[in-house]
């Protein structure tokens, strides 16, 4: 039976009690009270337990939830890691491709000023060249001029080139004879 239920009995058992004449005081059936307080006392002790009980499972309940927040804070921040690892990985990578084609720019020119430098030397050398051999052309023209001169002054006249490579004389012009 319920603690409260029996106080509530006690209650009753004093509200209604006879009255004694000329006083405060009331007339209690004395066995009723022992009854009620036997009762109150047997009811107690398992109302503790069920209260004790309550609370134990209370603090069950609690502890689980605990480990369950425990738990899923670890998990938060594992994942908060693996996140910040994530992220630190495709920055690092991010870096390393911007430093791979800053690189490969400084690189490439690098060898574009490279092939312009051999390209120019190459041009230079071929002008070079190019200069000593039109010297040495205008300067075998110049020969040439000159010698025809000196045939048109010593009365020797101009050379037909009809005669396939042979003057006059029958001299071909590399000097041999036929």
């Amino acid at each position: 039976m319920d603690v409260l239920v029996l106080i509530d009995k006690l209650d009753d058992l004093v509200h209604n009690a006879k009255a004694v004449p000329l006083t405060d005081q009331v007339r209690i059936d004395r066995e009723e009270i022992y009854d009620i307080l036997d009762q109150m006392r047997a009811t107690i002790p398992e109302e503790i337990k069920q209260a004790r009980w309550i609370v134990k499972e209370r603090q069950e309940m609690l502890a689980e939830a605990k480990r369950e927040q425990d738990r899923l804070l670890q998990e938060a921040r594992e994942q908060a890691v693996r996140e910040a690892s994530q992220t630190e990985i495709v920055k690092l990578a991010e870096r390393q491709a911007q430093e791979i084609i800053d690189e490969s720019r400084r690189s490439a020119r690098e060898m574009r000023l490279e092939m312009e430098d051999w390209a120019d030397g190459m041009l230079a050398t071929l002008e070079t060249n190019l200069d000593k051999f039109l010297v040495a052309v205008r300067r075998g023209r110049e020969r040439l001029h000159e010698r025809s001169q000196e045939s048109v002054v010593a009365g020797i006249g101009p050379i037909d080139l009809s005669d396939n490579g042979t003057n006059y004389e029958g001299t071909n012009y590399q000097g041999t004879n036929y």
